[in-house]
């Protein structure tokens, strides 16, 4: 007897530990809610970025083009960047986003992307470098406005008093131009001095100690230099309303608004701001008075417009008729479109239902079985929950 309750423990720790081993591999591939995406890019696709979001809507990133992907030192020719694992919708970019691949959706999972062109993409969930993957560091940007000489801008940044530097050697890492003619790089959330230099570290700012939150640094000719926090190029203007009419089967109209071609959005998330209702049967919505791009969606964003293009400042009225039919005026429109939902169907009189007999209609009761098995021998009770 007592042989036969050993096998049997044996077996039961043998099936424990099956059952555990998918939840440690599971394991492996999370990271603290973070997946790392790397991409492999053809020759003359340079500075990429990654543009995420997830299903609802909610991005990864303030603004396009997204997240900067980090070269790999230990593998040449691939780059990373780590997101959210829920905004597994992705794009990847470069050249100043003048090249992009379509939009691809992933599993929450890490993966590598290898991209022969903007239209031919590989998604691969197996590890296509080497070594460990580069630990997941929080980052900040740094923007700077340098004089028109300097050339190969770049940033040194470090911590200070014990000397901890953010990049392997000076003059630090190369910093992107935008086309607001701001040089942009990032640093780790441990850092609190930085320099910036140029032409080959052959001129530089002096040391700027600074917060670790997003900074504008200006430069003067002779080198000196000031700093914010607030973005100078944030557009500036007065709120303006929105009006609209739109189909009667969209229910709960949102209004999505962005400013092109920066990308800077004026709401979180898709589908953006629900409509409110206004006078004279329009819904309304204040935004952003530097709004120059607009959609109209309805139905949770499942219909919706096409990118409407509208000036700046301006009260809109917009009519929608369907998906690809909207109108966009800067007053308030002699006749509109109808809108309104249509009249409900006459319905035949109601007639009164003899009363039924009762009947006992009870739903089939599905059981679920939890094996509890019992060793007695050791007074050990083994449950194994079921998943």
């Amino acid at each position: 007897m007592s042989r036969v309750k050993h096998l049997f423990a044996v077996v039961l720790a043998a099936l424990m530990l099956c059952l555990l081993m998918p939840v440690a591999a599971f394991a492996e591939e999370a990271s603290d809610g973070k997946m790392i995406v790397y991409a492999k890019l053809p020759s003359d696709w340079s500075d990429p970025h990654l543009w995420a979001w997830a299903d609802d809507g909610t991005n990864a990133f303030d603004a396009w083009p997204g997240g900067e992907m980090e070269a790999d030192s230990n593998n040449d020719g691939w780059y990373y960047c780590w997101i959210p694992e829920t905004t597994n919708n992705i794009i990847i970019s470069a050249n100043d986003a003048a090249v992009q691949t379509s939009d691809y959706k992933l599993e929450s999972k890490n993966a590598w992307v290898t991209v022969t062109d903007a239209e031919n993409v590989e998604i691969s969930y197996d590890a296509q470098t080497t070594g460990d993957l580069p630990e997941y560091v929080e980052k900040f940007k740094i923007h700077a406005q340098v004089p028109d000489d300097w050339q190969d801008v770049c940033l040194w940044a470090w911590s200070a008093p014990d000397g901890k530097n953010a990049f392997e050697a000076w003059p630090g890492k190369t910093m992107s131009k935008g086309e607001d003619g701001w040089y942009t790089a990032s640093a780790p959330v441990w850092v609190n001095s930085i320099i910036v230099n140029g032409n080959s570290g052959d001129v530089q700012t002096e040391d700027i100690s600074i917060d670790a939150a997003e900074v504008w640094v200006t430069v003067s000719e002779d080198g000196t230099s000031d700093f914010t926090y607030n973005d100078p190029n944030a557009p500036v203007a007065e709120d303006i309303t929105v009006h609209v009419k739109a189909p009667a089967d969209w229910s709960e109209p949102h209004l999505w608004a962005w400013s092109a071609p920066d990308g800077t959005n004026a709401f979180s998330s898709w589908p953006g701001e629900a409509l409110q209702e206004g006078e004279d049967g329009w819904l309304t919505l204040s935004v952003p008075g530097w709004v120059n791009s607009i959609i109209v969606n309805g139905s949770d964003g499942s219909v919706q417009t096409s990118d409407l293009s509208v000036e700046t400042g301006k009260d809109l009225w917009i009519v929608v008729s369907d998906a690809e039919n909207a109108e966009v005026t800067y007053e308030a429109p002699a006749e509109t479109v109808e809108t309104a939902e249509a009249p409900a169907a006459e319905s035949e009189p109601t007639v009164a239902a003899e009363p039924a007999e009762t009947k006992s209609n009870a739903m089939p009761i599905v059981i679920v079985v939890v094996v509890v098995i019992a060793v007695v021998a050791g007074g050990v009770v083994i449950s194994k929950k079921k998943k």
